[in-house]
């Protein structure tokens, strides 16, 4: 029977103190003159966002919020894997495992947790409801850090860990890293899976099929990736090759870790390029804390490494049909990233597609209320008629 354990945030107050101290030592770095952020990180942005995060960012103020959800920390193969839980109300709550991605967290999916759990509290319908589960992925935030080479499969975890939680079948959310967890329970762990929905980039097969076999719209996908790998890829590129070398600095500086983290809220938020147009100083701050804190970006990156070098993963291949009922929400802030449907359907059987008006990578945190909607539209279809057997028994155990 899987160890499961009640688990409560609570960062010792010297290490608040040595983030201060930190940052009051930074060292900046000079700019080329009206860079504006073509050569990464702002100076001037950068600049304030850390003096707020010196003297205005209340953690504290985060860790209360946070708390204010039932967490726990569940062993697994003889690692511990952080999650919150939040059981259903309503007749016949459907069991759902929500995924982050990078450079993400749980924190990310705060807004979207209790609607989907209790939509009726919320302006819903309870038929609506969802048992959810949000893991923290193995080396990140309060799940352990994996330090052995070829870590576990996502999907694998996630497997044992709903098992291990009474549900023997479950749908499944996310959106990047958090995708292509999805995309491994429909693929490998279909007999389990009701249904699965993904909020970004869609994983496809590699390699792709060949441009003759393509239309013209599934042309000119492929080109914008290879453009997007060129212009925004120099991240994945590093932390695939060499993010040891990376987690030095990240690890250490708590500005370095600012800079590399908030690029990315600007550059895949639907932001027009003024992130504080999506996000306030506290979203991003507590996004950058969850890794500083936890002292996990060093494993979160290295995550990349893994999946690149791990001789044991099968690709998605071209005319791989996933099994399980797929849902997709497009957010135009993912640009490039954008699957026609067509490709998408050459792999997947997919449920419903939704053109999102606005929102980006990080669609739980940039438009919740759109994204809960379309999670609840997509696995109405799927809704069985009596709740899994144990599953309210075991909710009940672990809250």
């Amino acid at each position: 029977m899987m160890r499961v354990e009640p688990f409560s945030i609570r960062i010792p107050d010297e290490d608040l103190a040595d983030l201060r101290a930190r940052l009051e030592r930074t060292r900046w770095p000079d700019e080329a003159e009206d860079a504006g952020w073509d050569y990464g990180t702002n100076l001037a942005y950068l600049r304030q966002l850390v003096a707020y995060w010196r003297e205005g960012f209340d953690w504290r103020a985060v860790e209360r919020r946070l708390n204010s959800f039932s967490h726990f920390r569940a062993e697994i193969g003889g690692r511990w894997i952080h999650f919150i839980r939040e059981p259903g109300v309503g007749p016949h709550p459907m069991p759902l495992v929500v995924t982050h991605g990078w450079p993400s967290s749980v924190a990310e999916m705060l807004e979207v947790i209790r609607p989907l759990a209790d939509p009726g509290r919320f302006g819903g319908d309870p038929d609506d409801a969802f048992d959810v589960v949000v893991p923290s992925l193995p080396g990140f935030g309060f799940s352990d850090r994996w330090t052995s080479r070829g870590a576990a499969p996502t999907a694998d975890l996630w497997a044992a860990l709903m098992s291990g939680l009474g549900y023997e079948r479950f749908g499944a959310q996310g959106g990047d890293v958090g995708a292509g967890a999805t995309v491994g329970l429909g693929r490998f762990h279909a007999d389990r899976m009701i249904g699965m929905h993904i909020s970004s980039d869609l994983p496809g097969p590699k390699p792709p099929p060949a441009p003759d076999e393509l239309t013209a719209a599934e042309r000119e996908y492929l080109a914008r990736l290879d453009r997007w790998e060129l212009i925004e890829g120099a991240y994945g590129h590093q932390q695939r090759t060499r993010p040891q070398t990376l987690g030095y600095g990240l690890n250490d500086s708590p500005a370095g870790l600012a800079g590399w983290i908030v690029e990315k809220f600007r550059a895949w938020s639907d932001c027009g390029g003024d992130v504080d147009r999506r996000f306030s100083n506290d979203d991003l701050l507590t996004a950058v804390s969850m890794y500083w804190f936890t002292q996990t970006i060093n494993s979160s990156i290295r995550n990349y490494y893994e999946r690149a070098h791990d001789s044991t993963r099968r690709p998605l291949r071209a005319g791989e049909r996933v099994p399980t009922p797929l849902g997709v929400a497009m957010f135009p802030g993912e640009r490039d990233l954008i699957v026609p449907r067509e490709y998408a359907e050459r792999n997947y059987d997919i449920r419903r597609w939704t053109d999102m008006p606005r929102g980006g990578h990080f669609a739980a945190l940039e438009e919740p209320q759109l994204l809960i909607d379309d999670v609840r539209a997509f696995f109405r279809e799927f809704r069985q008629p009596a709740p899994m057997v144990g599953a309210r028994e075991q909710a009940r155990a672990t809250t």
